[in-house]
């Protein structure tokens, strides 16, 4: 195990989502650790503003794509291909939810929320496991969550979206072992971000929240992204199919 090692440099990361919450935590984690790193996301102003905070220069790229589109998923690929050389790893954390449970809701809200959550996923996964198999090695990281495994009022399908993620993340696993590539997914509760403020900003609905967590807090965006640090790291190459909780404590309740 001498040659185990945590480092990042040089190497290449796709995080979709990247402009913000906890994409933008993971990928300034990256680029601490001297990786090379190009973020997605809907809106190029987010994007700017995001470059601007993490100023990295040419260790980063923007690209402004909807990664439930097959075509901006390829076009972003073949960027990090073109700047970079190569495609070390994917996170995927690109995630939405519209409150909602399942028995009335519209069929269109049901396509949109599994579209962003799940079909983006599949797209993404499905082009860095191309170019991850031709290259023979990769790290591909899943954002998954807590109501992919715990029912949760209003979440009903991003729980359903995220529950198949995590098998996904299996069966990804399954077919690129023999490539030398990891497939691993990190499922936290509630993360202080924007996505989630409606929730954690209520004192009252908040204090509900943490009463479901032993350790008496949410999780803020940095812990997410240091688990997922360890699974796009050497330090993790025996480690594939499976899914961290980073919750709390919650789920063990």
């Amino acid at each position: 195990m001498s040659n185990l090692s945590f480092s990042l440099e040089n190497n290449v990361f796709v995080v979709t989502g990247g402009s913000r919450g906890i994409g933008l935590e993971i990928a300034k984690m990256l680029l601490d650790q001297k990786a090379r790193v190009i973020i997605c996301g809907r809106k190029q102003e987010g994007l700017d503003s995001a470059a601007d905070s993490l100023n990295a220069g040419d260790r980063l790229k923007t690209v402004q794509a909807h990664i439930g589109k097959s075509e901006d998923v390829d076009r972003l690929f073949q960027i990090a291909i073109d700047a970079f050389g190569a495609v070390d790893g994917l996170v995927n954390n690109v995630g939405m939810n519209i409150v909602t449970g399942v028995v009335d809701a519209d069929p269109g809200l049901w396509n949109k929320i599994i579209d962003s959550n799940l079909n983006g996923t599949f797209l993404c996964a499905r082009k860095a496991g191309q170019i991850m198999r031709d290259q023979k090695r990769g790290k591909i990281v899943n954002i998954s969550s807590i109501a992919g495994r715990r029912a949760a009022p209003l979440m009903g399908i991003y729980g359903v979206a995220k529950a198949g993620i995590e098998m996904m993340t299996k069966v990804l696993a399954q077919e690129l072992a023999a490539f030398n590539i990891q497939v691993n997914a990190v499922a936290p509760c509630m993360v202080r971000t924007k996505f989630s403020e409606p929730f954690w900003s209520n004192p009252e609905l908040y204090d509900q929240i943490v009463k479901t967590i032993p350790s008496g807090r949410i999780a803020e965006p940095a812990d997410v992204a240091a688990p997922v640090l360890f699974f796009c790291s050497k330090a993790s190459d025996f480690i594939t199919g499976q899914t961290l909780m980073v919750d709390g404590g919650a789920s063990a309740i």
